[in-house]
């Protein structure tokens, strides 16, 4: 927007100034006074500090952003952005592939998910909330009053599809993600692996091929060994997730009987499909009646205000089945997942009362309602923010200490980073060198069924204080150790 012209003439020097707020809040931030990841003042807070219009205090954020220095969020703000080079996008060729390969669990991946859950070790790879975050007190007081309110509903079974109460309020939050559904629509399972799982068992039979997007959880490739299937890898980058165009490819050469993509700020990626991407992909699938399981568990974290859409959103023929849990935001003990099953609910329903006969019933109580008196989205405010900033400041952390050519992705939500470091040092080794240090990370090598992303880790930001970031200098200094002479 171009400034009147009386603030084109209040110059110092040849610059504008715009130019002069710009390098006025730059030099802020260089100093400290703003670190990554911390919130800028307002337009309208700057425009009456500097004595000029908003469109000027405009006209200098845009600099800023071009600059890289800072980021918009909408609905939300300016935001100081970490300075840690982001990986490059990957060319995908959609005509090559990795073939179907049989899953097999290795004792690497048992160990991993072992450390993730040893109090002595430093958690910088866990994928698990920090509980200093979470409303602990808020929800254990909830527990209580409705184990007193409810009697008996808290020791009986809640039978599938689950207690009406939280799926009511289940279905009220849909439509935040674009998802139009009743009550009866919803199937509350033991977690978000559950929901996944029982998908899996409804869409497949053993010796199928899945199509998943690669890097991939590594937790789904076990499942996926575990009912005998085979996993087709399918390219995903950063910026859009799953390659559309090899997944078109793929399919055309032989047959696969469901799709697996975590959708929102996928694990380890962090990666956000457009909505765009989201319903070709979701197209794709529809002309080929291939269902698609779409994990969606990261949904409510983004960093800005609005949530954002699901592929489900875009499901006309019921064969999306879109599976999520309060296990990211609220309560990872409590178990509860849910799925928006289409026309494999009544299937998926019977599966799970053969496994287990129903959830557990008090945390069923106690999240619906958390949800109906409003507890939900006041946190999710608080924890939006809180990740937001820890994973600015873990990426710049990493910018630190880490080698120079270390690169990371730029998550728009969630608290996963994705960090790729220089071609030939072996996070394997650096994950074996950081746990004789007390340090637990996840190898990329995990991520994958064909020996990919050896020189990468994942790590998680949920937590950030003084032991994390030793813990990350710690860990640059090990990274340091491996690079290839």
């Amino acid at each position: 927007m171009a400034m009147n012209n009386t603030e084109k003439v209040k110059t110092a020097g040849s610059l504008l100034l715009y130019e002069q707020a710009a390098g006025e809040i730059a030099g802020l931030i260089d100093q400290g006074t703003f670190r990554a990841g911390d919130r800028l003042p307002s337009i309208r807070q700057l425009s009456k500090r500097f004595d000029v219009s908003i469109n000027t205090v405009m006209q200098a954020y845009a600099l800023l952003e071009d600059k890289r220095l800072i980021q918009a969020r909408p609905q939300s703000g300016y935001y100081v952005r970490s300075r840690v080079p982001e990986i490059r996008e990957p060319v995908v060729q959609s005509r090559s592939f990795t073939p179907p390969t049989t899953v097999t669990i290795s004792d690497l991946c048992y160990q991993v998910m072992r450390n993730m859950m040893n109090r002595d070790l430093l958690p910088l790879g866990s994928a698990i909330p920090c509980a200093d975050n979470l409303p602990v007190d808020k929800l254990s007081r909830i527990m209580a009053s409705e184990l007193r309110r409810c009697g008996d509903q808290s020791v009986l079974y809640q039978m599938p599809p689950g207690y009406e109460r939280l799926r009511v309020q289940i279905a009220r939050r849909s439509l935040a993600a674009g998802i139009s559904c009743g009550p009866d629509e919803i199937l509350i399972t033991s977690g978000c692996v559950e929901a996944v799982l029982l998908a899996l068992r409804a869409t497949c039979r053993a010796g199928d091929t899945i199509a998943v997007e690669s890097p991939f959880y590594f937790n789904f490739m076990q499942m996926i060994a575990e009912l005998g299937l085979k996993a087709l890898e399918i390219p995903s980058t950063p910026r859009d997730g799953i390659s559309i165009e090899a997944l078109r490819y793929a399919i055309e050469q032989g047959k696969i009987s469901a799709c697996l993509v975590i959708t929102n700020f996928s694990n380890p990626l962090g990666s956000q499909m457009p909505d765009q991407r989201k319903q070709e992909l979701v197209e794709l699938l529809a002309r080929h009646e291939i269902p698609l399981i779409e994990d969606d568990i990261y949904g409510d974290l983004t960093f800005g205000n609005e949530r954002p859409g699901t592929a489900k959103s875009f499901d006309r023929t019921g064969l999306v089945i879109y599976c999520s849990s309060f296990s990211k935001t609220i309560a990872p003990g409590y178990r509860v997942g849910w799925a928006i099953a289409g026309r494999f609910q009544a299937h998926m329903e019977r599966l799970k009362m053969m496994m287990n006969v129903a959830p557990s019933s008090p945390p069923q109580l106690a999240l619906a309602e958390f949800l109906a008196t409003g507890g939900y989205d006041h946190h999710l405010r608080s924890i939006r923010r809180i990740h937001a900033r820890n994973i600015s400041q873990m990426a710049d952390a990493v910018a630190r200490y880490f080698p120079p050519g270390t690169c990371m992705t730029h998550p728009a939500g969630g608290f996963i980073l994705w960090v790729e470091m220089q071609e030939g040092t072996d996070a394997i080794q650096l994950y074996h060198s950081a746990l004789e240090r007390g340090i637990s990370i996840v190898p990329g090598p995990l991520f994958s069924l064909s020996n990919k992303y050896t020189n990468h880790i994942r790590l998680s930001a949920a937590r950030w204080d003084e032991q994390i970031e030793q813990g990350i200098k710690t860990l640059g200094e090990l990274a340091h150790e491996l690079q290839p002479q």
